[in-house]
């Protein structure tokens, strides 16, 4: 049995600077894939996409940005804000009731 040579187990920081970026371009390949796939429900999608461009979907049913959102998940408009709509009635159950 033959040792590989040290070279050969440590790779130059070219390598490791290419095998870090083929990794980071699967990854986005992967979240891509999966904020579009038709497998997935709508709140699932719209959460890859916050993932992916690490924002929040907006609160404002009338944000610009939903058109985005809708498109890049291969979501219609009215779906993007069920899932807000969704999300508020989450937000408004967990909040206690304000005394006024």
């Amino acid at each position: 049995m033959t040792l590989p040579i040290a070279s050969q187990l440590i790779p130059t920081a070219a390598d490791r600077l290419a095998l870090e970026e083929q990794e980071r371009a699967e990854r986005k390949r992967r979240d891509l894939a999966e904020q579009r796939s038709d497998a997935n429900p709508p709140d699932v999608r719209i959460r890859a996409w916050e993932k992916l461009h690490g924002l929040r979907l907006p609160a404002d049913s009338a944000h610009p940005v939903l058109d985005v959102i809708a498109v890049g998940t291969r979501l219609t408009l009215a779906q993007v804000r069920e899932e807000q709509s969704a999300r508020a009635a989450r937000a408004a159950a967990r909040s206690p009731a304000k005394d006024t």
